[in-house]
């Protein structure tokens, strides 16, 4: 981890971890804090907590926006000792909690090739379960700051948050919406992606500064363009399985290029496979 956390508005810091383009956001109220987002190992969540008291010396509670290990791994480093609050959605807890070693097998998998010390790191770490569950909505107190955390339905994961601070026009989407890469469609519902998007920017104003999972802080116009390119995808994908196209045709011209939108494809044409 090169650099500390930037504000990107009142009390409100964003760190970007290099190596995998992550963002973590630092929420600072009153004699309390709120991180969003742990990273992927014991390391850089120890630097990460050193970056946390360059800023402030408050007492922080955590929220995970998914399950996936370059979001969650450092938990037990940032919450375990002393315990603090850790926010997700049910279903993201419920994977950390019962299936950790399937976590870490996958994330593993997913950065051996590119990423071999990584990945050796991301084996070796204790996961740690949130201790909150999330199921629609919640409000968090965070040191006088009223937070929202919403799920807005499957998109990206079936346990996406996002993190919305109205008071400084704030909204952490996590990875419902990517600026450095193509959105991941491994675990991904492409066909309801849209509408969790949809949902994201109601929360908004023109003003809104959007911190995406990786990639540099976005407007609104950014978003809306995203969305629309996953509204045409979720279309292509629903024409193209009424029409029994092959997958491979299907992705080929595609939003997001046709490696990720052929991941997208697949996992559209076995959702309607499974609701026909």
């Amino acid at each position: 981890m090169t650099a500390g956390f930037v504000a990107v508005a009142d009390g409100v810091h964003v760190l970007n971890e290099p190596l995998l383009d992550v963002n973590v956001t630092l929420v600072v109220g009153d004699g309390a804090a709120l991180v969003v987002d742990t990273l992927s190992t014991a390391l850089q969540a120890a630097e990460l907590a050193a970056a946390v008291r360059e800023v402030t010396t408050a007492p922080w509670t955590v929220v995970n926006t998914h399950h996936h290990f370059d979001h969650c791994f450092g938990n037990a480093v940032l919450a375990a000792d002393p315990p603090r609050p850790v926010y997700a959605h049910e279903r993201a807890a419920d994977a950390l909690r019962r299936h950790p070693d399937r976590l870490r097998r996958e994330a593993y998998a997913e950065v051996s090739a590119g990423w071999p010390q990584l990945a050796a790191a991301v084996a070796g770490t204790a996961l740690l379960a949130p201790t909150h569950r999330v199921r629609a909505e919640s409000v968090l107190d965070v040191g006088g700051r009223r937070v929202l955390l919403r799920h807005p339905g499957p998109a990206h994961t079936d346990g996406d948050l996002m993190v919305h601070v109205p008071d400084a026009d704030v909204l952490v989407a996590g990875d419902l919406v990517e600026q450095s890469g193509p959105p991941a469609f491994e675990d991904a519902y492409p066909l309801r992606w849209p509408d969790a998007v949809a949902d994201l920017l109601r929360l908004t104003t023109p003003a809104t500064v959007v911190v995406p999972g990786h990639g540099t802080p976005v407007g609104v116009a950014f978003v809306r363009a995203q969305q629309r390119q996953l509204a045409e995808l979720a279309g292509r994908i629903r024409d193209g399985h009424r029409d029994r196209l092959p997958p491979e045709r299907v992705a080929a011209g595609a939003p997001f290029g046709p490696r990720a939108a052929l991941v997208a494809v697949q996992r559209g044409y076995a959702e309607l496979a499974s609701t026909a």
